[in-house]
């Protein structure tokens, strides 16, 4: 039994806003090939060999296709064009145009500033780099069918699915308890899924689709690649007055998501022009990973920004506490602790001791040099539900659609409802991780698991302790049931998160190679609720953003246009061996916000290691060093 190009009727959207341009649908096996790594054919067979040599006897015709690589070249006129409607990401009104924006009056700020500066920086294309691949095992019964697949999100994977499938939500149960790596690259449901399923339903028997490290790596999706193109001015105070940003974002040929640039909104600038370009270009697929837009934003914008301190000769650091962005009139925060951030990473880390004035003064060919970078990141939001019951022997089993993807939501989820309740934790069960015994929620993304599920925990327990004080506790068969689906507000106030990273490097000028001798992260994240995994997650993150800065890139030939480097190994994902002593610290805040003042954690730590990294290259080596990652032949191109 085999599946081919045009033989599903139903299509992947890899954008609902798309659902009315038909032209932009994904459809599983969809003709033409727009990049590779996309899947052409499915065979099911009784085991794995008999299943590879019958994909050995598919033989298929393809015609070469001109293609383009590069963002910023997809949009010249001549570009080729892989939607008819051209080569621009359709916007959420599904029009093909860039995201922009103005803030106050951008040329007045530009002719108030004593000084202009210009400059460019890139990003490059990184994987998630999850180490479980993908797999889906799917079995009808009768019209209903049961997925077990590895999601973040158990309810949008269903009515992902449902939709695919021309189902209803109730016929479809997905079920993912303990998922792996995931990082925003298994957000909802994917293509696989839905293979398996209709392999599935042909067959009528189970089938299980396990995808191969190369398959699992070139057709899922990654963080998009950029350029950006910065123009600011600032006042002879070093006051930044104006900021200008035209920004390229290559989403592969499929938008999964928004291509967005992030960063310029740490700053307290008055008179910002943003102009973003999602562009569809014939490489591998762009979407959510880690904190989406805002590595690769923060790197280019803190760079930048480092880059004009020294310029003027101003700290780095106090020309971060200068610019920042603080709450005003006009916006309000839930709590601001970004000044309390830098300042403690400042002292934590010996700023003073470790920075140099002078970039690139060290003697000798072995150099060390400091950096710093601070960031503002929303705390995760979205709907949840949490459902408790009790019975007679005064045991609580508690309702939640998480997924344990690494960071402990059931453990967290259960703490929290044992704290409401007050009783041991032993006496909590949790039920998860399956569509047909759990109530919606939003899913492990956009760190919002913490914040939102668990503001729905701590809602549940304050109804069903509100009816044991009303009827007491429930006498035998009895049981007594609370629901939440809160729908929290901060009226009108921001509920962020913020941090600050210190970088110390040792770059050998002879040989390029950059080594992180040390590295401070100081975070608010609100409460703390549990404290081992909340420091590992900053770490873990942090480590991200380091292979992100000097070690991870998707190159791809610009003849034929394939990948030249794909997989761990190819694509330099870092390692044991490349893992620094990462020093976390949290400043613990309660707002009065989510469960017990908890903020987003999981995301934050990604986002400042690209920039931080660079700018203590900087400071080691004395060359600015622009283009994402920061390898050594480019430290050696950029000395010589």
């Amino acid at each position: 039994m085999i599946y081919s190009s045009g033989s599903i009727a139903g299509g992947r959207q890899y954008s609902d806003a798309a659902k009315d341009v038909t032209t932009h649908l994904r459809y599983m096996f969809d003709n033409p090939v727009r990049f590779v790594g996309q899947p052409v054919a499915a065979v099911a067979a009784v085991d794995r060999h008999v299943a590879e040599e019958a994909l050995q006897l598919i033989e298929i015709d393809y015609e070469e296709l001109p293609f383009v690589l590069d963002p910023e070249e997809a949009l010249e006129p001549d570009a080729p064009q892989i939607w008819p409607e051209g080569n621009i990401g359709l916007d959420f009104a599904n029009q093909p145009r860039p995201s922009a924006g103005t803030q106050g009056d951008p040329e007045a700020g530009f002719a108030a500033a004593d000084q202009v500066f210009e400059d460019r920086y890139t990003t490059a294309f990184v994987q998630d780099g999850q180490m479980e691949p993908r797999s889906a095992l799917a079995q009808w019964d009768g019209d209903k069918v049961t997925i077990h697949t590895p999601t973040q999100g158990i309810s949008n994977c269903r009515h992902d699915n449902a939709r695919d499938l021309g189902l209803e939500d109730h016929q479809v149960q997905i079920i993912c308890k303990y998922m792996g790596g995931g990082f925003g690259d298994k957000n909802g449901s994917y293509y696989f899924d839905l293979i398996a399923a209709m392999l599935s339903k042909v067959a009528d028997a189970p089938v299980m689709l396990e995808l191969s490290r190369k398959d699992d790596w070139l057709g899922t999706h990654g963080r998009w690649h950029t350029v950006q193109d910065f123009r600011v001015g600032v006042a002879q105070d070093g006051t930044v007055t104006a900021i200008e940003l035209r920004g390229y974002s290559g989403m592969g040929p499929y938008l999964r998501r928004s291509g967005g640039i992030s960063g310029t909104e740490a700053y307290a600038c008055p008179n910002v022009d943003r102009t973003i370009y999602s562009m569809h270009t014939n490489r591998m697929v762009s979407g959510n990973f880690r904190a989406p837009s805002d590595p690769q934003g923060y790197f280019a914008i803190q760079s930048m920004m480092d880059d004009i301190s020294y310029k003027i000769g101003m700290d780095p650091v106090d020309f971060a506490l200068k610019n920042m962005r603080r709450p005003t009139e006009q916006q309000r925060y839930t709590n601001y602790t970004l000044d309390e951030c830098i300042e403690q990473g400042r002292e934590l880390f010996d700023w003073e001791s470790r920075w140099r004035p002078e970039p690139g003064s060290d003697p000798g060919p072995i150099k060390r040099g400091a950096g710093m970078a601070f960031m503002m990141f929303r705390s995760g939001v979205g709907p949840s539900s949490a459902i408790l019951r009790v019975n007679s022997d005064e045991l609580y089993t508690l309702y939640v659609g998480v997924t344990d993807i690494g960071p402990g939501a059931k453990t967290t989820m259960a703490l929290i409802a044992a704290e409401e309740l007050g009783v041991p934790l032993l006496q909590v069960e949790v039920v998860w991780g399956d569509t047909d015994l759990c109530p919606y929620s939003v899913g492990e993304s956009g760190s919002r698991t913490t914040t939102m599920t668990g503001y729905a925990v701590v809602q549940a327990a304050l109804d069903l302790k509100g009816q044991i004080a009303e009827r007491g506790m429930p006498i035998g068969d009895e049981v007594l049931i609370a629901s939440a689906t809160p729908t929290p507000s901060t009226q009108g106030m921001r509920r962020m998160c913020f941090g600050a990273h210190f970088v110390e490097v040792e770059a050998d000028v002879q040989l390029g190679n950059v080594q992180i001798t040390k590295y401070v992260a100081v975070h608010e994240s609100g409460r703390i609720l549990n404290p081992l995994p909340a420091k590992d997650q900053i770490r873990g993150a942090a480590l991200q953003g380091v292979g992100q800065a000097l070690h991870e890139d998707l190159r791809y030939d610009p003849l034929n246009g394939h990948p030249l480097n794909a997989g761990y190994y190819g694509a330099r994902h870092v390692t044991h061996m490349d893992v620094p002593e990462i020093e976390v610290t949290f400043i613990e805040t309660d707002d009065g916000y989510g469960p017990y003042g908890a903020k987003t954690v999981g995301e934050a730590g990604i986002i400042l290691g690209p920039a931080a990294v660079a700018n203590a290259v900087f400071n080691a080596i004395g060359h600015r060093m622009k283009d994402l990652p920061i390898t050594r032949e480019k430290i050696l191109e950029a000395l010589a």
